[in-house]
C-alpha cells in the first residue's frame, strides 16, 4: 500500500531528480568534445543522435545507481531527499525507468550512430551499475573502476564522427580519467562523514587514508597535467590551448598542494572540488574553441 503511494505521489521534477541532470549535462559536454575534437567533422544527423543517445544512457546509469544505493542514501545527508530513500517513489517504477531508459538509448547508439559507440556505452552502463556501485562498498578502489564509465563520453564523441577507436580519443578518455580522482577524492575529504554513515569505503576514512588521499589528489593531477599538453604534438591544441592548459594545470596543481598543509580542511577540499570543475571547463572549452 505505501508502495503504490509512492508510486502515485512521484513528480515529473523527481524523474527528472532521477538522472541527476548537472552530472548528465557535464557528461553531455564531454562527449560533445569528443564528437568536435574528431579530425572528421560529424553530421548534424550523427551529432544529435549521439548527444541524445549519451543522454540516455547517462540518465539510465544514474537511475540504476539510484534504485541499488536508495538505502545508503537514506544515511547521508546530501542525498537523504532524493526521490527514493525520501519515499516519494516506489523503487520498482525507478527501476523500469532505468531500464527502459537503457534498453533505448544502447540500440540507438548502436544503431543511428555506429557499432563503437553503442559498444562503448554498453561497458560504461554495465561497469557503472554492476561493477563500481557494489564495489563502493567495499574498497576504496573502486573510485578508479568508476572512473572508467565517467572517461568513455569523450571517446563515445569521438568515435561517432570517426568509427573508430584512435589516439586523440584515447588522450580524451585519459584526460577524463585522471580528472575524476583529485575531482572524486575532494568530495570524500568534505564528506567523509556521510560516506562512513552510509557504509560506503573511500580513502580517507581508512587508517592514514586522509593523507593519502591529498597525496593521491597532485600524484594524479601532475600526470593529468603532464597527458593535458599532450594534445599540441597530436595538433589537437594549438598555442592559446598550450599556455591555457599550463596555466589552468600550474593553477590546479597550486590547489592540490595547498592540501597536503597541516591546516587544510575542508574548507581546502571545497575548493579543489570548485577548482577540478573550473579546470575542466577551461581545458574542454579552450580545446573546442582552437578547433
Amino acid at each position: 500500500m505505501i508502495a503504490a503511494t509512492s508510486a502515485r505521489t512521484a513528480s515529473l521534477r523527481d524523474f527528472v531528480a532521477l538522472v541527476k541532470p548537472r552530472i548528465t549535462m557535464l557528461v553531455v559536454f564531454t562527449t560533445a568534445g569528443g564528437l568536435w575534437l574528431a579530425p572528421v567533422r560529424a553530421g548534424a544527423r550523427t551529432t544529435v543522435f549521439t548527444l541524445l543517445g549519451t543522454v540516455l544512457i547517462v540518465a539510465a546509469a544514474n537511475v540504476l545507481n539510484m534504485y541499488l544505493e536508495r538505502d545508503s542514501d537514506a544515511l547521508m545527508t546530501r542525498t537523504m531527499r532524493r526521490p527514493l530513500p525520501a519515499g516519494r517513489m516506489d523503487p520498482q517504477v525507478a527501476l523500469r525507468f532505468g531500464l527502459v531508459l537503457a534498453a533505448i538509448s544502447v540500440p540507438l547508439l548502436t544503431f543511428a550512430v555506429g557499432a563503437v559507440p553503442g559498444l562503448l556505452a554498453s561497458l560504461a552502463l554495465v561497469s557503472y551499475v554492476l561493477l563500481y556501485t557494489p564495489l563502493k562498498r567495499h574498497t576504496a578502489a573502486a573510485l578508479l573502476v568508476g572512473a572508467i564509465p565517467g572517461a568513455i563520453p569523450p571517446l563515445i564523441g569521438w568515435t561517432a564522427a570517426q568509427g573508430r577507436i584512435e589516439l586523440g580519443g584515447v588522450l580524451l578518455f585519459a584526460v577524463m580519467f585522471l580528472w575524476q580522482v583529485p575531482h572524486f577524492l575532494a568530495i570524500t575529504l568534505f564528506r567523509k562523514e556521510d560516506y562512513a554513515r552510509a557504509g560506503l569505503v573511500v580513502q580517507p576514512n581508512e587508517p592514514g587514508g586522509e593523507a593519502e588521499a591529498r597525496r593521491n589528489i597532485v600524484r594524479y593531477t601532475v600526470a593529468l597535467v603532464f597527458v593535458s599538453l599532450l594534445f599540441v604534438p597530436l595538433r589537437l591544441g594549438g598555442t592559446l590551448y598550450l599556455f591555457t592548459a599550463l596555466l589552468a594545470g600550474g593553477g590546479f596543481l597550486a590547489c592540490g598542494l595547498a592540501g597536503l598543509r597541516k591546516g587544510a580542511g575542508a574548507k581546502w577540499a571545497r575548493s579543489e572540488f570548485s577548482a577540478s570543475l573550473v579546470y575542466l571547463t577551461v581545458l574542454f572549452g579552450t580545446l573546442m574553441l582552437g578547433r
